[in-house]
């Protein structure tokens, strides 16, 4: 039986034009109908669909139409449904964030990528991390750190020289940006199934913001994180685009 597809784009023009033309092609559903998403971007419009699609429980294809695509399929507009039909799942879990700010508010929000906490000041951030209730570090002097999933761990984390991690290891990346002191501390690989918090020290003097993939919090005086089994998303790969593969040869990037 053939799937019935929703597309989406960003908004630049090639790729809305490619909206246009697919959905009248392959006779394009909403969103209520569909038993997958098309997206039709980048690295960051799949975020931006998988954040706002969370609910549906369908899986979502993307073609490239961006400068940074690992987490598309190359675009082409021929033979969709068989390329579809073909392509390899990868089911994701998000990290679940929720943050506490200086004013007493709370905020919960999702990463597929990472969870980051940042330096808002020319200040160094000064960050106490405690895993499953035990302190590890009691004060990491830093410009800020990061979560990653192994989804995520080839963004922000690699570039801020953390490890890529196969997407089936269960396990995460708590990376260090810019630390100052434990100076010799790079970082650290742990279950999945870890509970971290964050505490910021002298959050008045030296305040540090929380940001869960692109969803901000400033000010915050603590952050706990952890993985979210309850919901997952299944992005869809070309067998030879497969993201376990395109994980593992990242490695081998020059």
């Amino acid at each position: 039986m053939a799937q019935r597809m929703a597309f989406i784009a960003n908004p630049t023009t090639e790729a809305q034009a490619a909206q246009v033309a697919l959905s009248r092609r392959y006779r394009g559903v909403s969103m209520g109908e569909a038993d997958v998403i098309v997206a039709l971007g980048g690295d960051g419009f799949m975020l931006r669909t998988l954040h706002a699609h969370l609910a549906r429980g369908v899986p979502v294809y993307g073609m490239k139409f961006g400068r940074v695509g690992f987490l598309m399929n190359q675009y082409a507009d021929r033979d969709l449904p068989e390329r579809i039909a073909a392509a390899h799942p990868a089911v994701l879990h998000p990290l679940a964030m929720r943050a506490r700010d200086a004013a007493g508010n709370h905020c919960e929000a999702l990463a597929f990528n990472e969870v980051s906490l940042l330096r808002q000041t020319n200040q160094a951030a000064h960050l106490e991390l405690a895993l499953d209730g035990a302190v590890k570090l009691h004060e990491l002097v830093c410009d800020g750190v990061l979560l990653a999933t192994p989804a995520g761990s080839t963004a922000y984390n690699l570039s801020a020289h953390g490890p890529i991690l196969p997407l089936d290891a269960n396990v995460l990346a708590l990376t260090p940006i810019s630390p100052f002191r434990p100076r010799r501390w790079r970082g650290a690989i742990l279950p999945a199934a870890t509970d971290v918090r964050i505490r910021v020290r002298m959050p008045q003097e030296r305040p540090v913001s929380a940001t869960a993939d692109f969803i901000e919090v400033r000010d915050v005086v603590e952050v706990a994180v952890g993985v979210d089994r309850a919901r997952p998303v299944t992005l869809l790969f070309d067998p030879d685009h497969r993201l376990e593969q395109r994980i593992l040869d990242e490695q081998f990037t020059l």
